[in-house]
């Protein structure tokens, strides 16, 4: 079986392609239904030809969906759930992502630590620019969202770029009371900075 997927040809070229539907390939896989999948800043790397990335590349890594099939060894997931997936793939139980440091597990990508989909070099797992996109380790990988959260634009940005935004205004220690300024009002900057005013207890605009 076919189906659609963003692919990369070459330095600024992407076309839409016929590309084989993902299968199941281990107990533990689902198989979403992409509903939304966002285009990161990062995808630019690869469109404009400042990394090794071949021809071939599905790119997509802010994917959210709906649950098509589920593995034998998957207990969190079933048919029908609503998932968002963060963009790096991790395993859940090795030493790095049992310290919260999932980014950089050791397990999804041999030779590297960290995986991610639709990336160079980031291991063996297609974008989810596409219709389909297969999840390892699923029960670790995707988020399923509660009942009646059908609004795409209210969930998708939890794949990427709101927990991004929302990390680096952890990073930098930032308390309530305090100010804070950002630099960069792109996607990211400004999911910061929403990010800080929620920290903050701020009432919202």
């Amino acid at each position: 079986m076919s189906m659609r997927a963003v692919v990369y040809e070459k330095p600024f070229q992407v076309a839409i392609k016929e590309v084989p539907q993902p299968q199941l390939q281990h107990p533990n896989d689902v198989i979403v239904k992409v509903t939304t999948s966002c285009i990161c800043g990062s995808d630019l790397h690869m469109y404009e030809g400042r990394t090794a990335a071949e021809p071939g590349i599905v790119f997509g890594h802010e994917n959210m969906g709906i649950v098509e099939q589920v593995g034998p060894g998957v207990s969190l997931l079933q048919k029908g759930d609503r998932v968002v997936m963060p963009f790096n793939v991790a395993c859940g139980h090795c030493l790095n992502c049992e310290e919260q440091r999932s980014a950089f597990c050791t397990n999804v990508n041999p030779g590297f630590a960290g995986g991610a989909y639709g990336y160079v070099a980031m291991g063996p797992y297609p974008g989810g620019q596409a219709e389909y996109v297969r999840v390892p380790f699923a029960d670790f990988n995707a988020l399923k969202l509660p009942p009646g959260t059908e609004h795409e634009a209210d969930f998708a940005l939890l794949a990427d770029i709101f927990p991004t935004g929302w990390h680096g205004v952890q990073l930098s220690g930032f308390k309530p009371g305090e100010s804070v300024a950002v630099f960069g009002a792109g996607p990211v900057g400004l999911m910061a900075a929403y990010s800080a005013i929620l920290r903050a207890g701020a009432p919202r605009a």
